[in-house]
């Protein structure tokens, strides 16, 4: 990109920033004025455009409220029940609603915003990393899902699957990524990462960036490299792509760019053929400048084992985003993952935010009534504050609850930034304690660093409350992986109680009451053999989750996840006493 193009981008971001009053009016204003007289707003401004009227009458919704509406509408009504402008597509969000995926309408005005955002983006990481659509190739790790036709005729996708569709992407993937557009839709998503990795190994002289959408992808596709890097070697020296791979695409992709290159599989051979894979990412890719992948939020856990592979390359989470809105850009790319804070542009979305009330010391409590609690808007809310996101778009979300925690960090600018904390609602609760992602991510933290000093690596986790017996008790699910050649029939018995009992001393004061009380049971950790939440996600996967979008659920309530996970333990222990 040009000097003169990075330099306006920054100078809009400066700006964007600077305004976010006027320019959050502004939206309001054009939403308003454009999709007063539907039949949803209707009922509730009557034809008004005014911003207290909307304040005042247009309810907080979730989308079960919506989901009426937008059914009508991929069931064929005319898109003006909900919004003005016509529907173009609808995303399909990584969540579900009764089992089935959501359904986000999208429109032509949508498309622009989200392109705008695309755009912005790049600049952060220009700053550190210069240009790197001059420098080379990205080695990304994209996977699609199949459209799905609504009896509208509407199409319905992932976000990820409609970018990967679209004309402008098909255009620029030859130049700018090393993975063929065949083996990113490959159905077969294990056939597709082979080919991806394979084809980002031979082109591996000019990968300038490595990445994926999730942390948890990028992380997903080096264990699958430990496990193939032999047969890829093997494909690399031979010229030819292995038998088990049969799809037709990623075989006529291989047949395009495949030579035999004994000398190269040589070299990645000898790299891969070594006692620890510390900082194995930067050998197989030497020029590449940083990893690029959202690590916050749940994505969070992966940091450290990712970092361990990717030894001295920056983690670089760029965006927060989802299938509701796009919101915010990290613009400070080079910090640590556990300190980004995405700065919200105003110019995207109008964004509310609810107050969250802190219930106890450490954990975090939505108010019950939203009704009681008023929304405080973009430039007005607090340092240091809680607030559950609330939307308005221009694709017929009204005060929408997004369902993110966020925490104000600062502001840059007049536009505020925000720490992702945790989604709403993904808690275990055996008799009212309610623990949420965070309680839990704070005393996997102070338990896991015991295993450190030992040479090993928590690599995931997950719970569930387990109420087969009385009283109720967390499960913790670990992975455990050893360090430079060590095993994990290694690890002492005692160390893993011992885990139990930190956990269990930095949950919250109502757990450690209700454990002394004995209305709580022991908390339990139940160590799964290596591959176990591949396997998870495997699962997910077949079941029509997106690769790309798929996220490590922190709290299980598939019965079918927990037998997958519960066939594959090999150890269980629990907290000997309680921590009171």
């Amino acid at each position: 990109m040009a000097t003169n193009g990075y330099e306006d981008g920054l100078k809009m971001i400066e700006e964007l920033t600077t305004n976010a009053e006027q320019i959050q009016d502004e939206v309001l204003r054009e939403i308003l004025s454009r999709n007063a007289g539907t039949q949803y707003l209707r009922g509730f401004l009557h034809g008004q455009t005014q911003k207290q009227l909307f304040k005042k009458n247009v309810p907080i919704v979730t989308y079960e409220d919506l989901k009426p509406y937008i059914d009508r509408i991929a069931n064929g009504e005319t898109s003006d029940i909900l919004l003005a402008e016509p529907v173009t597509a609808f995303y399909m969000s990584s969540g579900t609603s009764g089992g089935q995926p959501k359904l986000m309408p999208v429109t032509a005005e949508y498309h622009k915003k989200g392109a705008l955002f695309e755009t912005l983006i790049q600049y952060p990481a220009m700053r550190h990393f210069g240009d790197i659509n001059q420098a080379g190739k990205r080695m990304e790790l994209m996977f699609a899902r199949p459209e799905i036709e609504t009896p509208s005729g509407l199409k319905a996708a992932s976000v990820s699957t409609s970018i990967y569709n679209g004309s402008k992407f098909r255009t620029i993937l030859p130049k700018l990524y090393t993975s063929p557009i065949e083996t990113i839709f490959c159905p077969d998503p294990n056939q597709g990462l082979y080919c991806q990795l394979l084809f980002g190994l031979i082109q591996r002289d000019e990968v300038v960036k490595v990445g994926s959408l999730f942390a948890s992808t990028v992380l997903r596709g080096i264990k699958f490299l430990e496990n193939h890097w032999q047969e890829l070697c093997y494909d690399i020296k031979t010229g030819r792509l292995s038998d088990w791979i049969t799809d037709s695409g990623c075989r006529n992709a291989a047949s395009l760019i495949m030579k035999p290159n004994p000398e190269q599989a040589d070299l990645i051979e000898n790299i891969c053929n070594c006692k620890s894979w510390e900082g194995i990412i930067r050998k197989l890719w030497p020029k590449a400048r940083y990893i690029g992948c959202v690590c916050t939020g749940v994505m969070g856990q992966y940091t450290t084992e990712l970092e361990f592979y990717c030894r001295g390359l920056p983690l670089v989470s760029a965006l927060y985003a989802s299938s509701e809105a796009v919101c915010g850009i990290n613009l400070e790319p080079l910090c640590k993952p556990s300190d980004v804070s995405y700065t919200i542009l105003p110019n995207m979305a109008y964004f509310e935010f609810l107050p969250v009330k802190n219930e106890r010391d450490e954990s975090i409590e939505m108010k019950s009534n939203d009704e009681d609690t008023e929304l405080v808007d973009l430039v007005n809310v607090k340092v240091g504050q809680c607030y559950e996101l609330v939307v308005s778009t221009c694709a017929g979300l009204y005060r929408y609850k997004v369902g993110d925690v966020l925490m104000v960090s600062g502001f840059y600018n007049n536009a505020p930034q925000v720490q992702f904390v945790e989604r709403k609602n993904v808690i275990l609760n055996v008799d009212q304690e309610k623990t949420s992602e965070t309680d839990l991510s704070k005393a996997v933290t102070e338990a896991k660093a015991l295993l450190d000093p030992l040479g090993f690596i928590l690599t995931e986790y997950t719970s569930y409350v387990d109420t087969s017996s009385a009283p109720g008790h967390y499960v913790l699910f670990w992975e455990i992986k050893g360090k430079e050649g060590k095993h994990c029939e290694e690890l002492d018995p005692k160390i893993m109680v011992e885990c139990c009992s930190r956990m269990e001393e930095s949950l919250h004061y109502t757990y450690k009451i209700y454990r002394k009380r004995n209305i709580i049971a022991a908390l339990e950790i139940r160590v799964v053999k290596q591959g176990s939440f591949e396997a998870l996600m495997d699962y997910c996967v077949s079941k029509g989750t997106s690769l790309s979008q798929y996220k490590k659920p922190n709290c299980i309530k598939s019965e079918e996840a927990l037998k997958i996970l519960d066939s594959r333990v090999t150890g269980k222990y629990f907290s000997p006493k309680s921590p009171l």
